[in-house]
C-alpha cells in the first residue's frame, strides 16, 4: 500500500518495472481472478504464448487477462491493475513480475479460494414450545439474557467510539507530513476552508475557483468543477491522481481533490498575482517579465507534451490559464482534466466536442482534423503575440494597413504589418507592432526573434509548427 492508513491511494510495486536488459520478467498466474477495465490493447483468437510476448515487449503492460469466450481465446492487456476480485471464473490473470520475485509470492493467492457453496438449501428447524404456567425460572433466564445483551451493546458502542476517535487522530497525524502531500479532502472540509465558497477568484468553462484556508494554514485555490455525469468516481480519481504526480516549476501544483456524490473539486496552490490576463489588462508587466513569462510557459507545456509519463494535452492555453506567483513567475494551470493520452496514439486522438477558447484555437478544431500537441503550440503562439502587441485575439480587429481597412485576425494583422514595413526602407516593423504602453526598454533582436517564433507557432499547417521543446530551445538561444 502507498499509504497504510488510506487504501484509496492504491498500491505500488516493490520493484522498478520494465528494466530491460537488467532482469528477466515472467508471469504470476492468479486463477479465478478478474481485473475489470483499463485495457490498453485487445487481442482476439490468439495463443497464450503470443499474448505473453506482446505484454513483455510493452513497458506499459502490467499483465493480461486470458480467457475463453464462446469459440476462441481472447487476450486483454492491462496498463493498470484496478478493480481486482476473485470468484468462480474459468479464466486466469497473468501478472508481469521479475523472475526473482515469483518464487517468494504466497501460494495461497495463486491457487485461489477452495471454498464452495453446497448445492442444496439448508432447511430451518421448526420448533414449538409449550406454554407452562408459573415457570418462573424461564422468565428469570430471559430477563438475565436481555440485561446481558444490553450491556454487550453498550460496551461495543463504547469501543467503537474510542476506535473512531483514534482513527481521526491518526488520520490527522498522517496529514501533516514533512512536505505537503497529495490528499483526498472531504467536501465539508473544503466548504469550511472557503467559508461556504464565499470569495470567488476566478471563473471559466470548467468551473468556478474560490480562495480557501486549509487546516494546515496553507492558502489554496479550490476549483469547483461543473457536474460531469459521465465520469465515475474511480475514473475521476485515476485522472486526478495522474495530474497530482506531475511536478514542474512552471506547472501549478495540485494539492488534492474531493469526490463526493456529484461534487468534484480540485485543490491547487494559490498564486498571489492571479492570471496573466489580469496583469496584461492592468499593464503591470515590463518587457523583461513578459519575456520570462514566454519562456516559463513554454517550458511548462514542453514538460506536459514530452517529459511526463502521460501525454497531457492542455487544449485551452490562454492568458487566463497562465498564473503568476509573487515574483511573476508563470505556472500553467487547468491542464490534464481536458485529456490524457497514450503517447503512442498521438494520431488517433478524438474529442467528443470542441475544446478551447475562441481566438486561441488552432484550425484543427474547425476542420475536424486529428488533435495533437500542436493545438497547444498554436495557442501558445497567440498568447505571445498578445503579450507583445497588447491586442486581444478574442475579437476581430479592424486595422488599416497600407490603406486596407478589411477585418483581420491578430495573426493576419501582424503578418501584413511586417510585409508592409519590409516594402519600406525607412520603417522597422517591430516598432509598429509592439505595445507602446509596456514600460521598460526592450532588445530589438530578442523581441524580433520572439515574434518570428510566435508566427511559426501559429502556422495553419500543424506540421509547419515546431514542438514545444523546440520552442524552448529557440527562446533560450534568442535570450542568449
Amino acid at each position: 500500500m502507498k499509504d497504510p492508513n488510506d487504501w484509496t491511494h492504491g498500491c505500488e510495486p516493490v520493484f522498478t518495472p520494465c528494466q530491460q536488459g537488467e532482469e528477466e520478467e515472467d508471469y504470476l498466474v492468479l486463477h479465478y481472478v478478474e481485473f475489470y477495465g483499463y485495457d490498453i490493447n485487445y487481442l482476439e483468437n490468439t495463443t497464450l504464448e503470443a499474448c505473453k510476448q506482446v505484454c513483455l515487449n510493452d513497458c506499459n503492460c502490467k499483465g493480461f487477462q486470458y480467457k475463453f469466450d464462446k469459440s476462441h481465446y481472447k487476450c486483454y492487456l492491462k496498463n493498470l491493475l484496478y478493480n481486482g476480485y476473485q470468484y468462480g471464473f474459468e479464466h486466469s490473470m497473468y501478472i508481469k513480475l521479475p523472475k526473482r520475485l515469483l518464487s517468494s509470492f504466497p501460494q495461497r493467492y495463486v491457487n485461489g479460494s477452495g471454498h464452495r457453496c453446497p448445492g442444496h438449501l439448508i432447511e430451518p428447524i421448526s420448533r414449538s414450545y409449550g406454554k407452562k404456567n408459573g415457570n418462573g425460572t424461564l422468565k428469570v433466564l430471559f430477563l438475565l439474557g436481555g440485561v446481558i445483551g444490553i450491556i454487550e451493546i453498550v460496551v461495543i458502542m463504547f469501543f467503537l467510539y474510542i476506535a473512531s476517535k483514534e482513527d481521526l487522530i491518526s488520520s490527522a497525524q498522517s496529514y501533516f507530513p514533512v512536505a505537503p502531500g497529495f490528499k483526498r479532502f472531504a467536501y465539508a472540509e473544503l466548504k469550511k476552508a472557503t467559508h461556504n465558497f464565499r470569495k470567488e477568484i476566478g471563473r471559466g468553462g470548467a468551473g468556478v475557483v474560490y480562495i480557501g484556508e486549509l487546516s494546515d494554514d496553507r492558502t489554496a485555490a479550490i476549483k469547483v468543477l461543473k457536474e460531469v455525469t459521465h465520469q465515475g468516481e474511480s475514473e475521476f480519481q485515476a485522472e486526478i491522481s495522474t495530474i497530482g504526480k506531475l511536478n514542474h516549476m512552471n506547472l501549478i501544483e495540485t494539492w488534492g481533490y474531493c469526490v463526493e456524490g456529484k461534487h468534484r473539486l480540485v485543490v491547487y496552490e494559490y498564486m498571489e498575482n492571479g492570471s496573466l490576463a489580469k496583469s496584461l489588462n492592468s499593464n503591470k508587466l515590463d518587457w523583461g517579465k513578459k519575456i520570462e513569462i514566454a519562456i516559463g510557459t513554454a517550458k511548462g507545456l514542453a514538460y506536459l507534451h514530452e517529459e511526463c509519463l502521460e501525454w497531457v494535452l492542455h487544449c485551452d492555453v490562454k492568458p487566463h490559464n497562465i498564473l503568476l506567483d509573487s515574483d511573476y513567475n508563470p505556472k500553467v494551470a487547468d491542464f490534464g482534466l481536458s485529456k490524457l493520452f497514450d503517447r503512442s496514439d498521438d494520431e488517433n486522438s478524438s474529442f467528443s466536442r470542441i475544446r478551447g477558447t475562441r481566438g486561441y484555437m488552432a484550425p484543427e478544431w474547425v476542420f475536424n482534423l486529428p488533435i495533437t500537441s500542436k493545438v497547444d503550440v498554436y495557442s501558445y503562439g497567440i498568447v505571445v503575440l498578445e503579450m507583445i502587441t497588447g491586442k486581444s485575439p478574442l475579437q476581430i480587429q479592424s486595422f488599416s494597413v497600407e490603406g486596407s481597412g478589411r477585418e483581420q485576425t491578430l495573426v493576419e494583422w501582424v503578418r501584413e504589418t511586417i510585409r508592409a514595413c519590409n516594402k519600406s526602407d525607412n520603417r522597422t516593423w517591430i516598432k509598429e507592432i509592439v505595445d507602446s504602453t509596456t514600460c521598460g526598454e526592450y532588445d530589438t533582436n530578442i523581441l524580433t526573434n520572439l515574434v518570428k517564433i510566435a508566427l511559426q507557432c501559429t502556422e495553419e499547417d500543424r506540421d509547419a509548427r515546431p514542438s514545444m521543446s523546440q520552442v524552448v530551445n529557440m527562446l533560450l538561444h534568442t535570450e542568449n
